[in-house]
């Protein structure tokens, strides 16, 4: 039995950033944009740099998902900006409407810094991942991929999630080479998916 890290947040501040996910979305379907707040006026947890990704779902199914792998930001800033991102801005939908809101199921995924991992192979990455903790970034080049720990919910067997990283990178899922970086991260869920 794995034990939960300690939360990053107590439970105000995970209810807040709810909170603040969802007022972005709102407004953003009121006014075509997030609203805006000032992060001094929040605890010093959620005014850390963090790297977020917002995923809404209506019922069990997708409806955006958009983040941030580089912690750039106050973490209730990041928040705000990626759920308005995740609602109006995911490619992968159209943008969403009103009549929606009272079905949304919101989650925050709060990520660590991203750690380069080292493999002599496919296979030795392989046996390095761990189902259900890690995140994982893929890089080549110009082209780049991540998936959440959540994602390991649909995807449970390592080597069918490494191949299936690969092909959101836009490569080949056979395709490997000395140029692959892959990082690792592990995420704290608030929220819907939690």
């Amino acid at each position: 039995m794995t034990m939960e890290p300690p939360s990053s947040f107590n439970a105000a501040e995970q209810n807040t950033l709810l909170d603040v996910a969802f007022q972005a979305i709102a407004h953003g379907v009121q006014h075509g944009i997030p609203g805006s707040l000032q992060p001094a006026q929040y605890s010093a947890p959620l005014r850390a740099t963090r790297a977020t990704f917002v995923t809404l779902k209506i019922g069990d199914n997708l409806r955006g998902c958009i983040g941030t792998l580089q912690a750039v930001r106050p973490v209730v800033e990041d928040v705000n900006e990626n759920a308005f991102a995740a609602a109006f801005r995911d490619p992968r939908f159209p943008p969403l409407a009103e009549p929606e809101l009272a079905e949304l199921r919101i989650s925050i995924s709060v990520l660590s810094a991203a750690e380069p991992m080292t493999f002599a192979s496919e296979p030795d990455l392989v046996a390095q991942l761990r189902p259900g903790i890690d995140g994982l970034i893929l890089e080549e080049g110009y082209r780049r991929g991540t998936f959440l720990p959540a994602v390991w919910e649909s995807l449970p067997e390592p080597r069918a999630f490494l191949r299936q990283l690969k092909l959101k990178a836009g490569l080949h899922p056979d395709h490997w080479s000395e140029r692959l970086r892959v990082y690792r991260y592990h995420t704290e869920v608030i929220g819907a998916d939690r």
